[in-house]
C-alpha cells in the first residue's frame, strides 16, 4: 500500500445541504407570507371601522323625518277645530297651524332636527287650542244660561204686568203697544235659547239680553199706566 502525499491536493468533497438549513428558508418564508396576511388583515379591519364610522355620522346628521310627530300636530290641530278653536282659540290654533308649516318647510330643506322642533311645538299648541277653546266654551255657557235666566224672568214680570194693567181697565189702544213689545221681547227670548241649543252661546247671550232689557223697559211703562188707574178707581 503506497504512502500518500500530504502536499498533494486532494479531491473536493461534493458540497451539501444540511437538512436543517433547508427547513429554515421554508419557514422563513411562511413566516413573512404570515406577517403580510396580518398587516393586510389590519388594514381591512381599519378600513372597516372607518367606513362604519362615517356611515353612522352620516345617519346621525341626517336622519329621518318626523313624519309621526308631524301626523300627531295634524291631528291635534283637527282635534282643536272640532272643538272650536277657530272661534275661541283663534290665535293659539293660528300658532299651531304655522308651526306645522314650518316644520314641513324644514323636511323640504332636510332639516330634520328642526324640523322635529317645529312639529312638537305645533303639537303643544294645538292641544292648548283645545283645552282652550273648551274653557271658553263653558264660560260662554254660564254666560249664556244666565243671560236666559234674566230675560225669561223679565217676561215674566211684563206679562204679569200687563195682566195687572188689564185688571186696572187700563184702555186697549195705550196697552196695544206694550203687548207688541212683550210679543217681540218672546221672539227673542226663543231665539235666544235656539242659538244656545245651537251652542252658540254668544249669540243667545246677546239676544237674551236684548230681551231682558227691553222687556224690563216694557213692566215699567206698564207700572206708570197702572198707578194712575189704580187712583182713579179709589
Amino acid at each position: 500500500m503506497s504512502a500518500t502525499n500530504s502536499l498533494s491536493p486532494s479531491a473536493r468533497a461534493p458540497r451539501r445541504w444540511s437538512f436543517s438549513r433547508g427547513r429554515s428558508s421554508s419557514d422563513n418564508s411562511f413566516i413573512v407570507l404570515q406577517r403580510e396576511r396580518n398587516t393586510y388583515t389590519r388594514q381591512m379591519r381599519q378600513s372597516l371601522v372607518v367606513l362604519c364610522i362615517v356611515v353612522a355620522v352620516a345617519g346621525a346628521c341626517s336622519g329621518d323625518p318626523p313624519d309621526k310627530e308631524m301626523q300627531q300636530a295634524q291631528s291635534a290641530i283637527e282635534t282643536a277645530r272640532a272643538g272650536g278653536a277657530e272661534r275661541f282659540a283663534t290665535t293659539e290654533l293660528k300658532g299651531a297651524e304655522e308651526a306645522l308649516a314650518h316644520a314641513r318647510d324644514a323636511v323640504g330643506q332636510r332639516d330634520y332636527r328642526l324640523a322635529l322642533s317645529f312639529a312638537l311645538d305645533a303639537r303643544e299648541r294645538a292641544q292648548s287650542a283645545t283645552k282652550e277653546a273648551i274653557d271658553r266654551k263653558a264660560t260662554l255657557r254660564e254666560e249664556a244660561e244666565r243671560s236666559l235666566g234674566s230675560a225669561q224672568t223679565a217676561l215674566l214680570a211684563a206679562r204679569n204686568r200687563l195682566k195687572a194693567a188689564e185688571v186696572s181697565k187700563v184702555q186697549a189702544r195705550i196697552l196695544a203697544e206694550s203687548r207688541s213689545n212683550i210679543a217681540a221681547g218672546e221672539g227673542r227670548v226663543q231665539e235666544a235659547r235656539t242659538a244656545f241649543e245651537q251652542g252658540n252661546f254668544e249669540a243667545a247671550s246677546a239676544a237674551a239680553s236684548q230681551a231682558a232689557t227691553a222687556l224690563a223697559q216694557t213692566a215699567r211703562d206698564l207700572d206708570a199706566l197702572v198707578a194712575p188707574a189704580a187712583r182713579r178707581r179709589r
